[in-house]
């Protein structure tokens, strides 16, 4: 490994190190060119809101991320791999979609040279329907419940093997090989031969990783609380980076997360036996990462080898048309969505306010401010007068 020494690692195992540095100059300083196998990271997002642990804007990402993108390209071997688990963004104030984490892709394989050997979808299937003011009040788009994974690679061919991460062969797909396929020519022109009939024991999965975020009481978690320190606010889970430390790498081979926080990729290259080194500025981020490695042992998942009811979780999502013909819509918003409809709702056919007309009244959304506050403690003064009448009359 062409690690120096100059920095003192704040924590070290035997398989790997953490150090509290900023991890662009420690990329300048210590690591060699043609290094590392695999960098797996999660970097701020260049989210509206401002976080605890820093991020930049969506406008300025790029500019941010392209000295990084420099020294990723320098320390990563020929054939090893670059995975960035970003999610995206909402532009202020309107429900459009920012660019900026396609913009970084671009900005990545077009002026830094690196190849996109794939797209990968993390879908968190416990996400909450953020934006609430665009998803659950004005009703105008839907739950953004997948992160975008971009793995790149310096070359066209990284080393990889999906047999690495194969899964059980689905019930539709177990009856397809007891009953037997006839081989045909699809209507789409693909040629599905006899060996469609071969029973691999498994299957290969789809570039869509079905992880729930639900952490609540891990080790780590009842760590951090014991010890007083802040819990990282956007860990992933590690389901996530040992997917890719599993079909990108062998054990021995060296994995880099400069986006470290609260260490959950060098928590998991310690089980998988590689070498790992995650780096972050904020200590106390760093302060409650040593929970993962107590005793000198990964603590993630302890219980999960042994947890086949775990291992064998699959996560159900819907046909689009499951509610088609059962649901009535009101009109749709004329203005898509830049005025608030209140007193709306969608009306079951069955129901028995089928019958009674439905109650709209709309309003121009009111920036926040003290007026809006003074509308609000109206209505709520009113309802209150109107209980204390009921509770005199009484």
């Amino acid at each position: 490994m062409a690690i120096t020494k100059r920095n003192e690692a704040y924590f070290e195992t035997r398989l790997g190190r953490i150090y509290c540095v900023d991890s662009l100059e420690f990329m300048r300083t210590e690591i060699g060119d043609a290094s590392v196998d695999l960098i797996m990271t999660s970097p701020p997002f260049g989210l509206v809101r401002k976080k605890a642990y820093g991020n930049v804007d969506a406008e300025s990402y790029g500019t941010w991320f392209h000295p990084f993108g420099l020294e990723f390209h320098r320390i990563l071997k020929p054939n090893g791999s670059l995975v960035i688990d970003i999610g995206g963004a909402w532009n202020k104030g309107q429900p459009t979609r920012s660019l900026y984490h396609f913009e970084l892709l671009i900005m990545l394989c077009k002026d830094l040279g690196f190849h996109l050997a794939q797209e990968i979808f993390w879908w968190n299937p416990s996400k909450l329907p953020t934006p609430a003011e665009w998803v659950t009040v004005r009703r105008v788009r839907v739950k953004d419940a997948v992160n975008c994974v971009w793995w790149l690679s310096k070359t066209p061919w990284p080393k990889a093997s999906n047999r690495r991460v194969l899964l059980p062969y689905s019930d539709s797909m177990k009856n397809l090989l007891k009953n037997g396929y006839k081989a045909k020519k699809r209507p789409s022109g693909h040629d599905i031969s006899t060996k469609f009939n071969i029973n691999n024991k498994a299957s290969i999965p789809p570039n869509l990783l079905a992880v729930p975020n639900t952490e609540s009481n891990s080790h780590y978690l009842r760590y951090c609380k014991e010890k007083g320190l802040p819990q990282h606010p956007a860990r992933f889970p590690g389901d996530v980076p040992e997917f890719f430390i599993r079909m990108l790498t062998d054990p021995g081979e060296i994995v880099f997360d400069p986006f470290a926080g609260s260490c959950v990729t060098g928590e998991v290259a310690e089980r998988l036996k590689r070498k790992w080194i995650c780096c972050d500025s904020v200590e106390e981020y760093l302060a409650g990462a040593l929970a993962r490695f107590e005793n000198g042992d990964p603590t993630l998942f302890p219980e999960m080898p042994q947890n086949r009811h775990v291992r064998e979780i699959c996560y159900k999502i819907f046909h689009p048309s499951a509610m088609w013909d059962r649901l009535e819509y009101d009109p749709l918003p004329v203005h898509g969505g830049r005025t608030r409809k209140l007193g709306s709702k969608v009306r079951h056919p069955d129901s028995e306010s089928k019958s009674k007309p439905t109650f709209v009244r709309e309003r121009v959304a009111k920036p926040r401010g003290k007026a809006h506050s003074r509308a609000n403690a109206g209505t709520k003064s009113s309802t209150k007068f109107k209980k204390r009448s009921t509770r005199k009359r009484a």
